[in-house]
């Protein structure tokens, strides 16, 4: 029997503990800091183990990677090298949902050397993007085809019924880790010339996206997309973007809360102080109405929709700051993760659409979209959980079943790891994509 070790209990585990659990022939150990969390996601399963760790205790978490077969770090990304070097030390395989560090990166030698696999990028996006992404684009060029534009969006959002709050969005997901987003910077290719963005003017760089089956939404720019021409093997294309997707509304909002300076991670003495005195403070420091000085420091009128998004998450309000707060940022984190929440049994919702322009040696050109629209569960597992967590498990298992054989630091753009990977998640859990080609 294979032991699979699962290192972190947190919103997106459960559907890959079960996933794992469901199949007959594993052991699954979860490792958490808080053992009551895996505790419940093993829900009694006599092939199940919850056990309590502190990251920090190598010696722990050293013992448990060399007696388990293949670890899955859902920890936050920091801790994955330190992983991967117990993987390497004892010939274990590993998997995680994360962008690969260039410390990560680093390792590739040696896990060649060592016969293992370290998937990575294995969740939605990352992950799922880059799978069904090169699915068309390998078709595209073995058609003898040339892709000129590829645009790929994604967003985690409320279902329709469940989007109940003036900002369009609930969190499935870190509060902060969106929030820190929001300080990128951001590259992409426009006619050929790289584009640079920086990080305060994110969010003043939008647009509109038709996703197929859903509707209207908006789109920002998701990091730096030019090193995926070289991944994707795209070169030669003219075009390249990759977004993040929002309802809309929400690209002005944050673009506000950036000019005002509410992204600022640099520590301050924020005791006995509450949330208006701060957001009165970035918007400098006058005196009246807290709204009507908030509206002048950003330079919007009083009654724009900015103003009251920003009114009802409580940041003019007189809710002392919490007590582990340090900087701006931690407080926008804090009354976020308070406020753009889930109700008992709401729907989530993530879509991701990719668009691809390819030109063809006989003329032709073609436009394909491609589109998955995929909701949660009521009262069971959210479509955050399960895009993100089941391509990680099903990669696991692959590895474990020897159907992915690819040796080294990989992420999912082989055909030999995304083609069984793709065809697992339409056949087991029904997360399959639309596609459509026109000529244009």
């Amino acid at each position: 029997m294979k032991k699979i070790l699962v290192l972190g209990a947190g919103l997106v585990s459960r559907p890959l503990v079960r996933y794992l659990l469901d199949q007959p022939d594993y052991h699954v150990t979860v490792a958490s800091r808080t053992v009551s969390k895996a505790v419940n996601l093993i829900d009694g399963h006599e092939r199940g183990e919850a056990l309590p760790l502190n990251v920090e205790d190598k010696d722990a978490l050293e013992k448990l990677v060399s007696t388990h077969d293949l670890s899955i770090s859902l920890l936050p990304y920091a801790y994955h090298v330190t992983v991967a070097e117990f993987c390497l030390k004892y010939k274990k395989q590993m998997v995680t949902t994360s962008y690969v560090s260039p410390e990560m990166k680093a390792l590739d030698g040696q896990a060649k050397e060592a016969g293992i696999t370290i998937l990575n990028e294995i969740g939605l996006d990352p992950g799922i993007d880059h799978m069904s992404a090169m699915k068309i684009i390998h078709k595209i060029q073995n058609d003898g085809g040339k892709v000129v534009r590829f645009f790929s969006f994604c967003g985690g959002l409320p279902a329709p019924e469940a989007d109940t709050n003036p900002w369009g969005y609930k969190f499935s997901w870190s509060p902060r880790g969106v929030v820190l987003a929001g300080r990128n910077s951001a590259r992409y290719l426009k006619e050929g010339e790289v584009v640079d963005i920086p990080g305060p003017d994110l969010f003043g760089h939008h647009w509109y996206v038709n996703a197929q089956g859903y509707g209207e939404l908006e789109a920002y720019l998701n990091r730096d997309s030019i090193p995926y021409i070289e991944i994707y093997g795209l070169e030669g294309v003219r075009n390249m973007l990759r977004g993040t997707l929002r309802n809309t509304g929400w690209c002005y909002t944050m673009k506000k809360l950036a000019d005002l300076d509410y992204f600022n991670l640099d520590e301050q003495d924020l005791s006995g102080k509450t949330v208006a005195d701060v957001t009165r403070a970035l918007a400098g420091g006058k005196d009246g109405d807290v709204k009507d000085v908030l509206a002048a420091g950003i330079d919007v009128n009083v009654y724009t929709n900015a103003v009251r998004r920003m009114e009802w998450l409580g940041l003019l309000g007189d809710t002392p700051v919490p007590a582990d707060a340090k900087s701006p940022l931690d407080v926008l984190a804090a009354l976020m993760n308070d406020k753009l929440v889930y109700e008992t049994g709401e729907r989530d919702l993530c879509v991701m659409q990719h668009e691809f322009e390819a030109e063809y040696p006989d003329g032709r050109k073609e436009e394909t979209i491609s589109t998955l629209v995929d909701f949660g569960i009521p009262n069971g597992d959210s479509s955050m959980a399960r895009t993100v967590s089941l391509p990680a498990a099903i990669g696991a298992r692959m590895i474990l079943e020897e159907k992915i054989t690819d040796r080294g630091v990989l992420i999912p753009v082989a055909p030999t790891i995304y083609e069984p990977v793709l065809k697992e998640l339409e056949e087991s859990v029904n997360v399959r994509f639309r596609e459509t080609t026109r000529t244009i």
